[in-house]
């Protein structure tokens, strides 16, 4: 199923809008991509303009930036600790943006997005 992520047909009243124009190929959207936990897996898709975009499927390793040391490590991610964008994320092991993640080294936020990026960085807290 597609997403439109265009102008709404109705009022905010609930009545019609007449169209000026028929919908656009650039007016879709996509499913959410829910970036789990799990051995690597990227999909490579086809964006706007004939660009590529990686987007992360499942991911068992993150890049952790650990500010005492000013250094950044790659360590394995063991669970998803606190989501806030949706509280359910947190027993599906989903990762997006400002998550809460427990890694070897502690807990880390994501300051990446997954979904869209196709890596996990994090910062230690």
């Amino acid at each position: 199923m597609t997403i439109f992520q265009g102008k709404s047909r109705k009022k905010p009243t609930g009545g019609k809008l007449k169209a000026s124009r028929s919908k656009k190929r650039f007016e879709l959207g996509r499913e959410p991509t829910l970036t789990r936990i799990g051995p690597d897996a990227r999909k490579v898709l086809r964006t706007l303009g004939g660009n590529s975009k990686a987007v992360l499927m499942r991911a068992e390793v993150a890049n952790v930036y650990v500010p005492s040391e000013k250094v950044t490590k790659k360590v394995k991610i063991q669970t998803v600790k606190e989501n806030p964008a949706n509280p359910h994320y947190v027993q599906r092991n989903i990762m997006n943006r400002g998550t809460v993640i427990q890694t070897e080294l502690g807990d880390a936020r994501v300051t990446s997005r997954p979904g869209q990026d196709g890596v996990v960085n994090a910062v230690l807290l």
